[in-house]
């Protein structure tokens, strides 16, 4: 008889834990020390030359945190993984591992307010640069791609818009250019979609949202896929190269498939030091526990919302990939059959002034910065998350000044819709 391969829902409550050795205990302890205790000298030296895995120093790695990194490795379908402070310190990691000052990285121009300027701010102190394209446009990524560029860089669905990106098609464009694809799946999740199954080779989440699921921990993670060949050529020398740290060691020679989870945590976070902390490594692997039942509701609850807004008469226009008047609606069909998730836009009849009016008159929706909890949440994009780009860069990123954002949580759809209502009433 062949073993049984676990379906989501068992993977997201028990990959990477086990009965705590000691104790016996069914949960995944937090083991709240700043370090580990060596066998002896020689096992510390394994330790410190990558000989041997096992823990040193909560800034590099702890037990908490590797049961997390072990799940989300597995729900993504990826070799492994490595969680960071935050969904900003996990695209700070990985681009570590990829660029050297003067090169270039392609990104989708529709992206999470506080991606676009990191990218096209914090890291010019880097002297890493990036060159935009549009997602609705794969020509334009090809048309981007110059002997400096290192990676291409896109969200699967795309913050705060919530359209899906065809990323079958730019997949075929970085494997032309023969660099990686990094796809954030923040607003996905892999319950809704899989990014490694259609191409990608690196896959990044704010654990913030959706995978923590309940707005009280902050936290990122990078998933290599175990896909690229970092060896083929000599462009990615940090994986491929002999480093001189680990007395010559070539880390893509060495670890194989996950090289890129390992350069990202004994290269990036180990000098960088974004470590998450493990309290909220265990607040996020229990949120992760109840992912499906909770990105199941969050998509129905969305759906339900969509439709009624797209008939409001105070409502110009709704962007929910669900929709079949959608334009994404058959990108959303082939790539998140279950549900186009939880996050989408619409357009207020009156612009700027009329969005700032309905933020402040939700009753049951919170008007906060955050997307991904079992709350129902509101912004007005154009006054705070993308308040630092110009007009035309609002605009390209779905933020126009009448642009809406919500992110639908679990409640009763009814008492959602009744909100809105009574708020787009006032």
């Amino acid at each position: 008889m062949t073993e049984r391969t676990p379906g989501f829902a068992t993977l997201a409550v028990h990959a990477g834990a086990q009965p705590d050795p000691t104790t016996g205990a069914r949960a995944t302890p937090i083991y709240q020390t700043t370090s580990f205790v060596f066998n002896d000298a020689d096992h510390a030296a394994a330790l410190f030359g990558l000989q041997t895995f096992g823990n040193i120093y909560t800034r590099i790695g702890n037990p908490t945190q590797a049961v997390l990194e072990e799940r989300v490795a597995a729900l993504e379908g990826g070799t492994a993984a490595l969680a960071v402070a935050s969904g900003h310190a996990a695209q700070v990691i990985a681009f570590h591992n990829l660029l050297t000052p003067g090169d270039e990285f392609v990104a989708a121009r529709k992206l999470y307010g506080g991606s676009i300027n990191q990218f096209s701010h914090a890291y010019k102190n880097f002297g890493w640069n990036v060159v935009w394209a549009d997602p609705d446009d794969i020509s334009t990524f090809r048309k981007a791609i110059t002997p400096k560029t290192k990676a291409i860089f896109i969200e699967s669905i795309a913050n705060p818009g919530g359209s899906i990106t065809d990323i079958e098609a730019i997949a075929a464009v970085a494997r032309e250019a023969g660099v990686p694809l990094i796809v954030d799946n923040t607003l996905a999740s892999p319950y809704l979609l899989r990014p490694i199954d259609h191409g990608a080779d690196i896959v990044l989440h704010s654990l913030t949202k959706f995978l923590g699921g309940h707005g009280n921990s902050i936290g990122g993670i990078i998933v290599d896929a175990g896909t690229f060949d970092w060896s083929k050529t000599d462009r990615y020398p940090m994986l491929s190269a002999p480093r001189p740290e680990y007395h010559g060691i070539k880390l893509h020679e060495t670890f194989g498939n996950f090289a890129f989870a390992i350069a990202a945590r004994v290269l990036g976070l180990r000098d960088l030091g974004p470590a998450i902390s493990p309290f909220n490594a265990f607040q996020i692997l229990t949120g992760i526990e109840t992912l499906g039942l909770r990105m199941q509701k969050h998509s129905d609850n969305s759906k339900a919302v969509a439709e009624w807004l797209e008939s409001h008469p105070a409502v110009a226009w709704v962007n929910y990939a669900g929709l079949p008047s959608n334009k994404y609606y058959a990108l959303a069909r082939k790539y998140t059959p279950k549900g186009a998730g939880a996050v989408f836009t619409f357009g207020v009849r009156g612009g700027y002034d009329a969005g700032v009016k309905l933020v402040s008159n939700v009753k049951l929706f919170s008007h906060l910065a955050n997307i991904g909890d079992t709350r129902s949440l509101i912004i007005h994009p154009a006054s705070t998350t993308h308040s630092q780009l110009d007009d035309e860069q609002k605009t390209k990123a779905g933020a126009g000044p009448e642009v809406v954002r919500l992110s639908i949580g679990i409640e009763d759809k009814d008492d959602l819709i009744a909100d809105l209502d009574q708020a787009l009433r006032a």
